[in-house]
């Protein structure tokens, strides 16, 4: 129940639709009850085992209510009876027992009717807060996680979140209430037959609850591996090209079919617990009822302390048991199975970010001076990428960063937008140490194009305001001829209003590399950080996305990584790393006659 009441605080905002709900249930279960209670005039009738009751009967408390009951129904019957005749007395308890079910029926309505709201208003929320934590976890946490188990949570988990746990907020109420109503009735009708069926209860709940003991272990494996494949299923859809390319499909297929069997056979062994538990609640509640036979029989037969008509009833009432009864124990094995998913889902909910904004952080809007990296030192894991790195970008300035891959260029980038945070030393914009300013307020600062042009399926709009949410289209078309990118837009069948595809593979590489540069131009940052921006273009493509980038970063403080030393040889400073340390640094033709390592990655790429 520890995951079942963290998971019910979403309810809350829903209270409303769970008191309707309640006060539904309470009729339905009152009237779900009546409805057989009201059987025994009309079977009495039947039988010709009406008590003869001339006068209304006199109420004598609590304790004689059921013989107060059924007095005062004879005497309604005899009255009746005498003025109307039998026949029309039957007709008028007929009706008695259709309103009875009727209204049962009505308030079991509205009572699902309300219960529908909370359900998918939970399912709403819990799945938006999951969306947003997701957005707000660092980019640290999916490098090692898997994308598809994590849309697995999302999915599949909530829905099993929806059929286990929120199923529960229909029974929680209304099961119990028609179990004690019943039982009251019961009562009512005889006292020692009901403590005699009360004494079975207990022994069959007891073997129902020790089938579900393992569904929670069995049911986290299904899940978990659910996950699993749908990993697989993103992975595959997102490396189409190089799967056909290497001709691994068998590979994948293979992959993809031994996760398949595993669900299969997690999955059989789950649900084959879960369907004993229907079968064996009925098989002990029909065992009760075959007891009940036998005792009440007796109690109609020799004894004569039970009337026949009252036996009926009974029998009604208790069968009228079994069936909350079973919804209960059904629902336990739901709880058992719904905790696994529960827990999954909590998991990214409880998951503290590891980069979060300090108590008072500072809101900055604006760049006046340089960008400061102070003896930062940064690992991954074990090894050390960058050890006592410093730098200093002054504003207005281009900063290029170069050498072998593995040297730390792009660790940089993470760590001065703060997907990352360092572990020693300080990255200072204008002297306030970025872990002192709200992420919202530094990431506003700088504007981002990497290298892998990351667009979304949506229309060349869509995708540029993701910088400016209220951009016009005066602005958009600007930000796109700055990029030259309005060349190629301008002929799309709807121009800016034409969608590009899934990650805008409608689009050239180098299309949609100048729609990335549109988009950072349009936010019009103070700071441009710039991956490898060029390195996976062709000639003609580079020639004009240099051109888009020239454009952008004039008047604008620029941090560059490059790979194509062609494309930052008007920096202002070049710095060369290796190994996660500055190795060289200054201007490509102070750099070029040194003739150190610059020189030799110029000589490599036939620059020279």
């Amino acid at each position: 129940m520890h995951y079942f009441k963290k998971i019910l605080r979403y309810a809350l905002p829903y209270k409303r639709y769970a008191g309707m709900n309640i006060i539904s249930n309470i009729f339905y279960a009152f009237f779900g009850s009546l409805a057989f209670v009201s059987l025994i005039p009309m079977l009495k009738v039947l039988f010709g085992d009406s008590e003869i009751v001339n006068s209304p009967p006199t109420y004598q408390g609590i304790a004689k209510l059921g013989d107060y009951t059924e007095l005062y129904l004879n005497y309604y019957i005899n009255k009746n009876s005498a003025a109307d005749g039998e026949m029309n007395t039957l007709l008028v308890m007929i009706a008695l027992v259709i309103s009875t079910f009727l209204l049962k029926n009505f308030f079991g309505y509205l009572a699902m009717f309300f219960i529908t709201f909370l359900r998918n208003g939970v399912l709403k929320d819990l799945r938006n807060d999951l969306y947003e934590k997701t957005v707000d976890l660092p980019v640290s946490y999916y490098s090692e996680k898997r994308k598809g188990d994590t849309m697995a949570r999302i999915s599949s988990d909530v829905l099993e979140i929806q059929h286990s746990f929120l199923s529960i907020l229909e029974l929680i109420v209304r099961e119990p209430l028609m179990i004690i109503f019943t039982i009251v009735f019961m009562m009512l009708i005889s006292v020692k037959l009901t403590i005699f069926v009360f004494i079975f209860i207990p022994v069959s709940g007891i073997i129902i609850s020790r089938i579900g003991k393992s569904l929670k272990r069995h049911s986290d494996k299904v899940q978990k591996e659910q996950g699993f494949f749908l990993s697989i299923l993103e992975e595959t859809l997102g490396g189409l090209k190089i799967i056909k390319g290497f001709n691994a499909e068998k590979h994948f297929n293979n992959k993809f079919q031994e996760s398949t069997g595993r669900f299969f056979k997690f999955s059989n062994t789950l649900l084959n617990r879960q369907n004993l538990a229907s079968p064996a609640s009925e098989f002990l509640g029909i065992l009760v009822i075959a007891i009940l036979l036998w005792f009440g029989g007796r109690m109609v037969l020799v004894d004569g302390t039970l009337k026949p008509a009252q036996f009926i009833a009974y029998m009604g009432l208790a069968y009228n048991i079994l069936t909350p009864a079973k919804a209960i124990s059904k629902a336990s094995y739901n709880v058992k199975k719904g905790n696994a998913a529960a827990e999954r889902v909590l998991e990214i909910l409880e998951t503290e970010s590891a980069i979060v904004d300090k108590p008072g952080a500072v809101n900055k809007t604006e760049f006046t001076t340089s960008v400061e990296i102070d003896k930062i030192s940064f690992r991954y894991q074990e090894d050390w990428v960058l050890r006592d790195f410093s730098l200093s970008v002054p504003k207005g300035s281009t900063v290029a960063l170069v050498g072998q891959s593995g040297s730390g260029k792009s660790t940089i980038a993470n760590l001065v937008t703060r997907f990352y945070d360092v572990n020693e030393g300080g990255i200072h914009i204008d002297g306030e140490n970025i872990k002192d300013m709200t992420q919202k307020s530094l990431r506003g600062l700088l504007g981002l194009v990497t290298q892998d042009s990351i667009l979304f399926n949506d229309t060349v709009r869509g995708n540029l305001q993701v910088a400016k949410e209220n951009a016009t289209d005066d602005e958009l078309i600007e930000s796109l001829k700055v990029a030259n990118a309005w060349e190629f837009v301008s002929e799309l069948p709807n121009g800016i209003d034409t969608n590009i595809g899934d990650s805008g593979n409608k689009l050239s590489g180098g299309q949609k590399q100048r729609l990335s540069i549109a988009r950072a131009v349009l936010k019009n940052p103070p700071i441009m950080i710039l991956d490898e921006a060029t390195s996976a273009l062709d000639t003609e493509s580079e020639r004009l996305v240099q051109q888009a980038l020239e454009n952008m970063m004039k008047n604008r403080t620029s941090i560059v990584i490059a790979h194509r030393l062609s494309t930052i040889q008007n920096a202002d400073n070049i710095v060369v790393l290796s190994k996660g340390k500055i190795v060289e640094q200054g201007k490509h033709s102070e750099l070029l006659s040194k003739e150190g390592v610059y020189h030799s990655l110029v000589e490599m790429q036939s620059l020279g």
